[in-house]
């Protein structure tokens, strides 16, 4: 569903990196070792405690720590490839959305900003130098999908086409009961926005949800389980292939998915 890893740079728009915050680091990088087989290094010191995590050489997202004094949700955040971060904060200020951390230098992984839409729901945007997103498609363990879990699609899809240029269009099989939107740059799928109206969760609010590949969702949801996890939705048959949202154990949602393609 994303463009493999090869490219030395992304095109603007395009997810590129996944992150997680977290109270405890150690235990945290054990559960997605176990789960994902992921190794770790250190990561920018400039963001406070962190590891960048690999699978196979490749860099496939970062978990830092947050300090003791600060209870915000755990939760994973989507960042977006920029070629310039101080403007794309300035179009998502003047589209409505919220520019809240940044942007800022991190060191050589390039500038960022932590951002929210008209709605609430988070993200990133990233300035790197190319390295940061090179994506694998159908390699367990690895981002592979993102979609932004919202109340409909209608304004903020206008959001995220104005601010990154995305193209969308409505799923073929899109109906008064069924509000999906695929976000799409020089024609290929990037990202999606599925409206679920009243059924969006309380506790979340609108959110961008990270799906990572895996050979058997229904053998990973149950080692999520096992490794002290929940599993919040079983594995079902979906659009995008077979999947299960799942919490890890200090409830950042996430979803494993099996490709329809794979």
């Amino acid at each position: 569903m994303t463009e493999a890893a090869g490219a030395s740079r992304l095109a603007p728009g395009t997810p590129c990196w996944e992150s997680l915050m977290v109270h405890g680091l150690g235990s945290t990088e054990d559960f997605y070792a176990d789960l994902f087989g992921w190794e770790y290094e250190p990561g920018p010191t400039q963001l406070g405690p962190g590891v960048r995590a690999f699978l196979d050489g490749v860099e496939v997202a970062g978990i830092g720590e947050m300090p003791p004094d600060r209870h915000l949700p755990v939760a994973w955040t989507t960042y977006f490839a920029t070629d310039d971060a101080d403007c794309t904060a300035e179009a998502i200020r003047s589209c409505g959305g919220t520019v809240a951390v940044g942007p800022l230098d991190a060191g050589a992984a390039g500038r960022m900003a932590i951002c929210s839409d008209p709605l609430g729901a988070i993200f990133g945007i990233w300035q790197t130098d190319g390295h940061l997103g090179a994506r694998r498609t159908g390699v367990a363990g690895t981002p592979v999908w993102n979609e932004l879990v919202t109340q409909d699609t209608s304004t903020v899809g206008k959001f995220y086409q104005h601010v990154f240029g995305h193209e969308a269009e409505r799923h073929p099989a899109a109906s008064a009961d069924f509000d999906y939107l695929t976000l799409r740059l020089d024609g290929r799928p990037v990202a999606a926005v599925h409206g679920v109206g009243r059924s969006l969760p309380h506790d979340r609010g609108p959110h961008w949800m990270t799906y990572f590949e895996v050979e058997d969702p229904d053998l990973a949801a149950a080692r999520v389980t096992e490794l002290g996890g929940r599993v919040l939705t079983p594995p079902r048959e979906r659009i995008t292939g077979r999947l299960a949202l799942v919490a890890d154990p200090e409830g950042a949602v996430f979803a494993l998915l099996r490709t329809a393609s794979a």
